[in-house]
């Protein structure tokens, strides 16, 4: 067989090859029955994206080889992408279990077999999408078959999305797109269903906040390296912090060499009782690591609340405030609520980031499907030190919560209490594609695991009620 007696083609726009189905009803379970009617030949390929496509010299040939001799569920490739007339590479990165962001980012060009496309649809026919019947479909192939990069760079297209990965970051949180994410949750949680990930609402394990003997009810926690413009507004916005019990504050200096070691020593000496200064022996430490170090030193608070380097607290009771909330809720970590700013402290689209789509019904199983759970953060001091965080400088608050969500409750403070500085290096800022794709992949992987992990508990769960 040739290409085009192989391939059924379906575009979301008129220019390209194909039939032709408007993008608004790409999400839509009409779009699925569309595909299963219509989708004659052994494969179905769909331009998922209205830009144009120029397949590399066999391009498209080599994508079809691949699903005939892998047998994989969907393909998709690396691709190049033009930009104002400059083109550049764009590497993708390879789908893992945990590969449960609906914001994945496959290129503009999907290949899947169309036998497998049909049972899935088959399967997903009670479920009536408007948005999200395409990550649906994605979920429900990876049930039955691989979803395969293919790290060769195929075609070439057109960048749609101009806006920097700070923007793009927040687009699930944004009140705009509640209805889209609303599905979008609603597909993720019948596939954790699916695959005996999910976890039931309120299975929590108890938890007893008095057990223990601490110095201090709260310490403040501060990783910091090489921030001598932002360190000394961060520890006077916890200075300014007023609470019924007391707190104290660790800051995790991590071999710094700008200054910043000097100027958390002036504060350590003015309030002796309140700063104090950890230094690590050990230069393989990340953010993770600095945590880990701070969180066991004997001056550690019952309660570990975290404060980044460059952003500060927004009002003086926001200690007060999470620490109220372990008591209130019982949980094991508590999340509150901030607002994006610049340097200069002038708030940032898209504002405030409160995370309101954490649920107490399905909260934690949700956590799988988003890219992060919220700031500032608190957890409790005991249950930390058996879990270590990750020692890395991405992604490892994240892995916390993931990891301690699946047996306790994680308490949420959704008023506003922390102001988050974006500047360039950190993880809101203009990423290049490079630093976006190894901080995804590395999510997908912590997603990976704790989705192991849940699927491994609720199977131990299952044989001791037998």
């Amino acid at each position: 067989m040739r290409p085009a007696e192989e391939i059924s083609v379906f575009s979301c726009h008129p220019a390209l090859p194909g039939r032709a189905i408007p993008p608004e009803e790409w999400g839509s379970s009409s779009f699925l029955e569309t595909l299963c009617r219509e989708s004659k030949a052994p494969f179905t390929l769909l331009y998922c994206k209205p830009a144009r496509i120029e397949w590399a010299y066999l391009g498209l040939e080599r994508l079809l080889q691949t699903a005939r001799d892998t047998g994989a569920g969907m393909i998709y490739a690396d691709h190049y992408r033009e930009n104002g007339g400059t083109v550049r590479p764009f590497p993708c990165i390879d789908y893992q279990k945990g590969a449960l962001r609906d914001d994945f980012d496959f290129g503009h060009v999907l290949l899947f077999r169309t036998d497998l496309l049909r049972q899935a649809a088959d399967e997903l026919r009670q479920e009536h999408y408007r948005h999200a019947a395409l990550y649906a479909l994605r979920l429900a192939i990876s049930r039955r078959a691989e979803i395969l990069r293919v790290n060769e760079f195929l075609y070439t297209t057109t960048e749609l999305d101009l806006r920097n990965s700070g923007e793009k970051n927040f687009d699930y949180v944004d009140p705009r797109n509640q209805a889209v994410q609303l599905e979008m949750e609603h597909a993720c949680t019948n596939h954790l269903k699916r695959i005996g990930a999910y976890l039931t609402p309120g299975d929590y394990r108890p938890i007893d906040l008095a057990a223990g003997d601490f110095p201090v009810e709260a310490s403040v926690i501060i990783p910091v390296r090489n921030r001598a413009k932002t360190i000394a507004d961060a520890i006077e916005s916890v200075l300014s912090q007023r609470a019924d019990f007391p707190f104290n504050l660790l800051i995790a200096d991590n071999l710094s060499t700008d200054g910043t070691g000097e100027i958390i020593e002036r504060y350590a000496a003015s309030h002796p009782e309140t700063v104090h200064h950890l230094v690590p022996t050990r230069t393989d430490l990340g953010i993770g690591g600095c945590w880990n170090l701070a969180i066991r030193h004997p001056l550690c608070g019952r309660f570990a609340i975290q404060l980044d380097s460059d952003d500060l607290y927004s009002r003086p009771d926001t200690l007060q405030l999470m620490v109220d909330t372990f008591y209130r809720e019982q949980c094991a970590m508590v999340i509150g609520s901030y607002e994006i700013t610049d340097f200069s402290l002038r708030p940032l689209p898209p504002g405030v980031i409160a995370h309101r789509e954490w649920t107490e019904e399905n909260g934690r199983n949700n956590a799988l499907r988003i890219n992060g759970l919220g700031a500032p953060r608190g957890f409790f001091t005991p249950l930390v030190r058996e879990k270590p965080f990750p020692n890395t400088s991405y992604g490892e608050d994240y892995c916390m919560g993931l990891t301690l969500s699946r047996d306790y409750r994680i308490g949420r403070l959704y008023e506003v209490v922390y102001r988050c500085r974006r500047w360039e290096g950190n993880s809101d800022a203009a990423l290049s594609p490079e630093r976006i794709n190894a901080n995804n992949s590395y999510k997908d992987k912590l997603r990976t695991i704790e989705l192991l992990s849940r699927i491994r508990k609720n199977l131990l769960l299952k044989s001791e009620h037998k």
